[in-house]
């Protein structure tokens, strides 16, 4: 669960409470922000397959509208997916998806707060993936713990965290002052805080992914970054998936940003205005998305 920029699997949404993210009420727009970033789990994936041959079973822990889940069934046509995450209307998406793409017969979900689900697994994982999940559960590192104790032995465990701040705008829109994201990055680092402190069982952690993996008994960590690059002009789905991001921030930033700002943010949210990111030439998608792995002695 689709985040540091959270435009992810699971991007971040602001419900009633500042930090309170109402996932199925999002499905859709999780659905195709995922599609948008097919290009970037298309290469995590094939550079996955290249560690994990023939894996038997493989565990989408925090799989959302299971779009990835999916991916995983076609990459690896030999393995079972289960898709397990704690919203029955995301996983019901997730099931209507797998029957569209033809691999309903080894498809499974589960429904459950993380880490707790896993423990209803039949199975060893040959190869779980959580991305960006780890973040909404308050102790990172006995969550860690928990995924790799869901392991085969030589499981593996793919850990999609980190990165960088996507950019979608020049620096200077030609509206407002420059170096508007920049800005924005500080607003969305400091509700990152906010929401993680907020999680039940807190516990701050220094976000070495690596050493956190080794830390829970795993060997062989290996990192590597993938790029989604859709340089402007943009399709409207990319345009939407901007003025989401844009969306959650200006509701995030109750007191982060000055009035020029937000002066700003509406014009560029406002479809009639020639210099929003539904009608200006210049938007593009720029970010990295970086996957730690690490293998379950045998």
């Amino acid at each position: 669960m689709a985040h540091h920029q959270h435009s992810h699997q699971h991007g971040h949404q602001h419900g009633h409470e500042p930090t309170d993210i109402d996932w199925a009420e999002m499905a859709l727009q999780l659905e195709t922000q995922a599609e948008l970033f097919t290009p970037v789990h298309e290469r995590a994936l094939a550079w996955l397959a290249k560690e994990v041959t023939e894996p038997g079973l493989i565990v989408d822990a925090g799989s959302g509208p299971g779009v990835v889940s999916c991916l995983f069934a076609e990459t690896f046509p030999g393995a079972r997916v289960l898709a397990v995450d704690a919203s029955e209307p995301l996983l019901e998406r997730a099931r209507a998806r797998a029957a569209r793409q033809g691999v309903a017969d080894r498809f499974a979900t589960l429904t459950g707060e993380l880490p707790g689900a896993l423990d209803q697994l039949e199975y060893p994982a040959d190869l779980l993936w959580a991305s960006r999940s780890l973040h909404h559960l308050g102790d990172q590192r006995a969550a860690l713990t928990a995924f790799a104790d869901r392991l085969a032995p030589g499981g593996t465990l793919a850990l999609l965290e980190g990165g960088l701040p996507s950019r979608f705008l020049p620096r200077d829109i030609g509206i407002g002052r420059p170096g508007l994201q920049a800005r924005l990055d500080v607003v969305e680092a400091e509700w990152f805080t906010r929401m993680r402190a907020d999680l039940p069982g807190s516990v701050a952690e220094t976000e070495d992914w690596p050493a956190l993996l080794t830390a829970a008994g795993l060997k062989h960590t290996r990192t590597r970054s993938f790029l989604l690059d859709l340089p402007a002009p943009v399709s409207d789905r990319a345009r939407a998936h901007v003025a989401a991001y844009l969306t959650r921030i200006r509701d995030a930033a109750t007191d982060g940003l000055d009035a020029d700002d937000r002066v700003t943010l509406d014009r560029l949210l406002d479809p009639a205005d020639p210099a929003s990111v539904h009608r200006r030439a210049d938007v593009f998608v720029l970010g990295a998305y970086t996957v730690h792995t690490a293998v379950r002695p045998v």
